[in-house]
C-alpha cells in the first residue's frame, strides 16, 4: 500500500514530505511504546502513535522508517516538523484512535508486522 493510500484510507492530514506518497509500505503497527516499535518494526512499516515527543523522530530514524501516523488528531510542533522534514519522514494526523486507523489500514489490506514468539512463549 502507497503512503498516499494510507493518508485516503485513514483520511489523514499531511503534515511533513507528501512528496514522498508514491513510497510503498508492507505493514503497520501501532504503539506508543517506543521500546516495543524498535523490538518488532522494520523499515517498510506505518507507524500509528500517540506520542509527539522526540522519542518518536528518534525511533523512526534508527529504524529507518519513510511515514508516521500521529493518531487521535495530535500533531507535533514545528521543531519536530522540521526534524522529520531532514529525516525525509512522512508526518500525517489522522482524527481516528490508534486502534481505528490500524482496523481502517487492515480492511484495506495491510497487514500486522508478523511477530515470531518463541516456541515456550506462544503457549503462554
Amino acid at each position: 500500500m502507497t503512503i498516499r493510500e494510507i493518508a485516503e484510507t485513514l483520511d489523514a492530514t499531511w503534515l511533513c514530505c507528501e512528496e514522498e506518497g508514491d513510497r510503498a509500505l508492507r505493514t503497520a503497527f501501532a504503539s506508543d511504546m517506543m521500546s516495543d516499535v524498535l523490538a518488532f518494526v522494520n523499515e517498510k512499516t506505518v507507524l500509528i502513535t500517540g506520542l509527539t515527543n522526540h522519542h518518536v523522530l528518534r525511533t523512526a530514524d534508527m529504524l529507518d522508517l519513510k511515514c508516521l501516523v500521529f493518531a487521535r488528531g495530535k500533531v507535533p510542533g514545528e521543531e519536530l516538523l522540521e526534524q522529520a522534514q531532514e529525516q525525509g519522514l512522512v508526518v500525517m494526523t489522522t482524527r481516528e484512535t490508534a486502534f481505528t486507523a490500524c482496523g481502517l489500514l487492515y480492511q484495506a489490506g495491510l497487514r500486522g508486522v508478523p511477530i515470531e514468539w518463541p516456541e515456550n512463549e506462544a503457549q503462554k
